[in-house]
C-alpha cells in the first residue's frame, strides 16, 4: 500500500484532509521577521487581516531539512511514499524534497518515494490531488495513479484575478509605475499558471465585475466537458463573490462537482486578499470513471 501527501500550496480543504487523513507539509511563511507554518500556526482568515494590516509577509520553500523530517517516519516504516509536490515553476520545493529523498535513502536504501512536480498551484493542484485521492480510495494501482496524476497536472488550466495590485509590486511582480497606473484606471490582471509552471499576467480587465466575468469567460474558452469535471475555484478572503461566481459557472457551463478551497499563504502572501479564481481541465479526464458516482456539490 502507498501512501499520498504532498503540501499546503494545494489549498486543499479541510474535509479532504480529515477524510483521507492526508499528510500535508506546511508551507513556511515570515510575518514580521517571525516565521509561522501554512495551516499548522497560521490560518487563512488570520492571515489575511494581518495582511490587510500592513504586516511584512513574505514566503521560502519548503527546505531539505523539513523535508528529511516529514518523510523520515515513512522511511523508518518501510512505508512506499508518493509526494505531489508545488510547482518548479514558483518555488524550489521539488529540488529540496529530493536533496531529502536521497539523504534518506543513505540511511534507508529500501525506502520507495515517488516525487511528483505537479506544476500547478492553490486549488489546481489540490484538485489533482484530490483525484489521485479518489483513485486510490477505489483501489488504483501505484503506477496508474501516477499517470493520472501527470496528465492532470499536464492538462490543468489555472485562471485567476487579483482585487488590488498593492501585493504583485510589493512582491516584485509589477513595477511602481505599472502599480500607479493600473490603480489610477483600476486595472485588474488575469493570471494563468503556465505550461512550466510559472505565474503569469497575460490579460489586463478593467474593474473587478469584469475580471471576473472575464475569467468565467476564459474557462469556457479554454475548457471543454465541464459537466463531466471536477470544476475548482478558489478564493482569497472574498466569499461571496466567489459563491456568486460558483452560481454562474454552474447555470452557463452545467457545472455538477465544485471543489472549492480558500488561498493560502504560498500565493497569498504575493498576491494578497481578494484573489478568485477557476481552474480545469482542457476537456473531461481519460480517467473520469473513477470519479462518475462524485457527488461533491460545492464545499
Amino acid at each position: 500500500m502507498y501512501t499520498i501527501i504532498t503540501d499546503s500550496a494545494t489549498d486543499m480543504p479541510r474535509w479532504v484532509i480529515d477524510k483521507y487523513k492526508l499528510k500535508v507539509i506546511p508551507t513556511p511563511v515570515v510575518i514580521d521577521g517571525k516565521d509561522y507554518f501554512d495551516g499548522e500556526t497560521i490560518f487563512h482568515k488570520d492571515f489575511y487581516n494581518i495582511q490587510r494590516s500592513g504586516a511584512k509577509i513574505s514566503t521560502y520553500h519548503i527546505n531539505e531539512y523539513m523535508f528529511t523530517e516529514a518523510f523520515r517516519p515513512y522511511a523508518q516504516e518501510g512505508k512506499e511514499v508518493v509526494y505531489f509536490c508545488f510547482s518548479t515553476g514558483i518555488a524550489g520545493t521539488f529540488g529540496a524534497a529530493n536533496l531529502a529523498k536521497q539523504a534518506l535513502l543513505e540511511e534507508y536504501p529500501d525506502f520507495k518515494i515517488d516525487i511528483v512536480d505537479s506544476k500547478c498551484a492553490a486549488i489546481g493542484f489540490g484538485c489533482c490531488v484530490y483525484m489521485a485521492l479518489l483513485m486510490q480510495e477505489k483501489g488504483a494501482s501505484k503506477e496508474e495513479v501516477l499517470e493520472a496524476a501527470r496528465y492532470h497536472f499536464d492538462n490543468m488550466e489555472h485562471v485567476f484575478t487579483v482585487e488590488t495590485l498593492e501585493y504583485l509590486y510589493r512582491g516584485g511582480r509589477l513595477s511602481r509605475p505599472a502599480k500607479i497606473a493600473g490603480s489610477l484606471l483600476d486595472i485588474k490582471p488575469i493570471i494563468e499558471v503556465t505550461d512550466d509552471g510559472k505565474l503569469e499576467v497575460f490579460e489586463k480587465v478593467r474593474g473587478r465585475k469584469k475580471s471576473i466575468e472575464r475569467v468565467i469567460q476564459i474557462i469556457g474558452e479554454r475548457c471543454r466537458d465541464l459537466d463531466q469535471q471536477i470544476v475548482a475555484v478558489v478564493h482569497a478572503d472574498c466569499e461571496k463573490e466567489c459563491n456568486e461566481m460558483i452560481a454562474e459557472i454552474r447555470r452557463r457551463y452545467g457545472v455538477n462537482n465544485i471543489f472549492k478551497g480558500f488561498l493560502g499563504c504560498a500565493i497569498g502572501a504575493h498576491t494578497g486578499p481578494g484573489l478568485i479564481g477557476i481552474t480545469a481541465l482542457g476537456s473531461a479526464s481519460p480517467y473520469r470513471h473513477y470519479f462518475e458516482d462524485l457527488a461533491i456539490g460545492s464545499f
